[in-house]
This record gives structure tokens, sequence and C-alpha cells, in this order.
């Protein structure tokens, strides 16, 4: 009416006890509460509190661990505090891990290539190792 310009800013909750699965895109600020299992992507910050945990693949521009998060993560900045973990592959240009935080995995600055996951090949056995059986 008087020519201000209102700004929306939208806020997600996934409350404690709710389980989401499969791929799940938010739009606005996110905090997780609850679990969330598969594919999630952001354009804004995602939160997991306390108690929440997202498994998968997640993309986001900023993600704040307070809870548990495992999987392959692709972010601009990574912020693990006192009570977080993290486990998993993680492209970020910044990481903070605040002391308490737990990062468990491999980190690599540009998204180039997150690790893509990897059969392991069948052994073959060598003459050696039959003839070692073969004593035994």
């Amino acid at each position: 009416m008087f020519g201000r310009n209102k700004t929306k800013t939208e806020l997600n909750f996934i409350a404690p006890g709710t389980r989401l699965t499969g791929e799940t895109a938010f739009v606005g600020d996110t905090l997780i509460g609850g679990e969330i299992y598969g594919k999630v992507s952001s354009q804004e910050t995602l939160t997991i509190e306390a108690g929440g945990l997202i498994e998968g693949e997640l993309r986001c521009k900023e993600l704040k661990v307070a809870g548990l998060f495992k999987g392959k993560l692709s972010c601009e900045k990574l912020i693990i505090t006192n009570n977080g973990t993290v486990e998993g592959e993680v492209a970020s240009k910044t990481m903070e891990v605040i002391e308490g935080g737990q990062f468990i995995g491999v980190r690599v600055k540009d998204e180039l290539l997150l690790l893509e996951s990897q059969e392991i090949p069948e052994q073959t056995v060598t003459n050696n190792e039959k003839n070692l059986k073969s004593i035994a």
C-alpha cells in the first residue's frame, strides 16, 4: 500500500518422529528433526537438529549439522556443530567443524566427481594360495 516490498521467507520443518523416504526437494530454509532417507535437495540452508537424520544424497546451499548425516553431500558451506556427525563423501567450498563435532569420510573442494560406489571384483585364487589350502 505504501510502496514497501514485503520479503517472503519460507521455513520448512520435519518434526521429530517423522520419517520420509524417496526424493525430497525443499524451497526455503529447512529444519530436520525427523529422519529422511533418499535424495534430498534444497536451494537454501538445511539444518539437521540434534536427533535428526539424513541418510542418502544431499545437495544444498548450506548444511548445518547438530544431528547425523550419512551419505554423499554437495554444498557450498558445511558446518558441523559440537553435537553433529557427518559420515561419508563431501564436496564443499568451505567446511567448519566446531569442537566436539565429528567428520568421518572424504572431502573434496570441487564437485567434479563425488566418489562413485565401486564393486569389489571377485578375488582370483593363485596357484600359491591353492597350494597353501591343500597343505592346511
